[in-house]
């Protein structure tokens, strides 16, 4: 089940947190439960994803994306996901999240988060594009900005970035002869 007890005690904790400002980092705390965890008693990497969605989220509001996404009707998806597992996590080991938007491109908003344990480690590293979306199909970063007050110039996406969108470029749609 989505944990949405703990979403609302995100938005919660960071209600009166300063906005950011595109390419600011939002810091957020978690704990693994012992509902995260998977047959070898570890973070499940499917929840670390929907982990992932408690630092985002509240990122997006600090951004002031959500008022923007009520007001004009549109949803936000996530259109691809690259993440590495670098270290287990297990329960009851605090964490901490870093998320911010790392730049755009004409069709996507990329955004990086990381989760890091008390001593240090990276445990995991996330690499995601979003797309806002309307009725009409995937709305354009610039005019997302736009509708936040921000016209700004897409920041240079770092290489890893930008050979990730390569790679996803090269893939077949749909899959496996579907």
């Amino acid at each position: 089940m989505y944990p949405f007890l703990r979403m609302f005690k995100e938005l919660w904790v960071h209600r009166d947190a300063a906005p950011l400002e595109v390419g600011e980092v939002h810091v957020s705390h978690h704990l693994c439960w012992p509902w995260d965890l998977d047959v070898w008693r570890e973070l499940n990497n499917g929840r670390t994803l929907t982990l992932f969605d408690l630092g985002r989220i509240p990122m997006a509001r600090r951004l002031g994306l959500d008022t923007v996404l009520r007001k004009k009707r549109w949803g936000m998806a996530i259109a691809g996901a690259s993440v590495r597992y670098r270290r287990r996590v297990r329960m009851f080991e605090r964490l901490e999240m870093r998320s911010r938007v790392i730049g755009w491109d004409h069709r996507f908003i990329y955004i990086e988060q990381a989760m890091w344990t008390p001593d240090g480690a990276c445990s995991s590293h996330a690499l995601l594009r979003s797309a806002a979306t309307s009725p009409s199909g995937i709305v354009p970063p610039e005019e997302v900005l736009a509708a936040l007050g921000r016209r700004i110039e897409a920041p240079d996406l770092p290489d890893w970035v930008r050979a990730w969108i390569a790679a996803e470029d090269t893939r077949p749609w749909p899959p496996m002869g579907g």
